[in-house]
C-alpha cells in the first residue's frame, strides 16, 4: 500500500552498459512512466528490468543483497555521486521521492582501475577482499573470553574502534576519490584493530601488509579531499587516515627488513 503522499513520476534513465572489461561500454537511454516515489531506487531498477525482459532484451546487470544499507553490495555511481544525492544512505536506502517528475538520471558503476567492469553496472571488488585478506584479522589466540569489565579499554578508544569498524566496504570511497584512493577503506580495517587489545600482537605485521596489498592492487594515493569522508554512507572519518599513516610510520621503522 502507498503512503498517502505517493506521487508517480515520469523518468529518463540514462544507464552504463557495458558486456565485460574487455569491451567499451557505452549509454544507453531508457523512458520509465508511472514509477511510484514510495519505491525504493532498485525497486525502480526492477521496473526497467522487467520492462527490458518483456521486450526481448538484455536486463542490466547490478549488485544487490541485503536490501537494507548492510552489506554495500549496491554500488551505482547516480548523478555524478556514490550512491545518489542523499547522505548517509546506500543505493538501496535511496527512494524515488528523492527526485523530480521529467528527472533524467544518470547511472554508472564505480570507476576505478582496482574495480574493473563484471558486467554493466556490476565491478569486481575482490581486491578490497584481498586486502583483508594480506592483515585485516586477528589470528593469534588471545585466550578465552573474558567478562567484558576485565578488559580496560578507555571508552574514547572503544568508540573510535566501533565507529571504524561500521565500514561495509562497499566502495564509495574509491569511486568518489579523484585519484581512486582505498586509504579510508583501508585505514577503517587497520583503525578497528590497532585500537583495541586484541589487535596489539600482529599490529605491525598488520598495517604494513595491507597497505603493501593496497599498492599491489593499484588503488591511487591519497591527497587529503575530504571527498571519501563526504560520501561514506557509513560516515567513517578521515582521522582514521591519519591514524594508519602514524600506525605505517611507526611499523617501518621498528620492524627489520625481510
Amino acid at each position: 500500500m502507498g503512503s498517502g503522499n505517493e506521487q508517480f513520476l515520469n523518468l529518463t534513465l540514462k544507464v552504463w552498459r557495458q558486456k565485460n572489461s574487455k569491451t567499451a561500454g557505452t549509454f544507453e537511454t531508457h523512458q520509465l512512466t508511472g514509477i511510484s516515489t514510495d519505491m525504493s531506487f532498485l525497486e525502480m531498477f526492477d521496473v526497467l528490468n522487467e520492462k527490458l525482459i518483456h521486450e526481448g532484451k538484455d536486463p542490466i546487470a547490478f549488485d544487490h543483497d541485503c536490501r537494507e544499507g548492510i552489506c554495500g553490495m549496491c554500488s551505482m555511481f547516480i548523478n555524478g555521486r556514490p550512491h545518489g544525492p542523499k547522505q548517509g544512505i546506500t543505493t538501496c536506502q535511496l527512494h524515488m521521492r528523492s527526485f523530480k517528475n521529467g528527472d533524467t538520471i544518470i547511472v554508472e558503476p564505480w570507476r576505478s582501475a582496482a574495480f574493473p567492469v563484471i558486467k554493466d553496472l556490476s565491478v569486481d571488488r575482490t581486491a578490497f577482499d584481498r586486502i583483508i585478506s594480506s592483515g585485516g584479522y586477528v589470528s593469534v589466540n588471545t585466550g578465552n573470553a573474558q567478562d567484558a569489565n576485565n578488559i580496560l579499554i578507555p571508552k574514547s578508544a572503544a568508540d573510535e574502534a566501533f565507529a571504524a569498524a561500521a565500514c561495509i566496504g562497499c566502495g564509495a570511497c574509491v569511486a568518489t576519490c579523484k585519484n581512486g584512493s582505498a586509504m579510508l577503506f583501508v585505514s577503517a580495517k587497520v583503525s578497528q584493530l590497532a585500537l583495541l587489545p586484541q589487535g596489539q600482537a600482529e599490529r605491525k605485521e598488520r598495517v604494513l601488509g595491507m597497505i603493501a596489498q593496497m599498492d599491489a592492487e593499484g588503488f591511487g594515493n591519497c591527497t587529503n579531499t575530504g571527498a571519501c569522508e563526504a560520501e561514506c554512507p557509513k560516515g567513517i572519518s578521515i582521522e582514521n587516515i591519519a591514524r594508519m599513516n602514524r600506525e605505517f610510520m611507526g611499523a617501518s621503522l621498528t620492524t627489520p627488513n625481510k
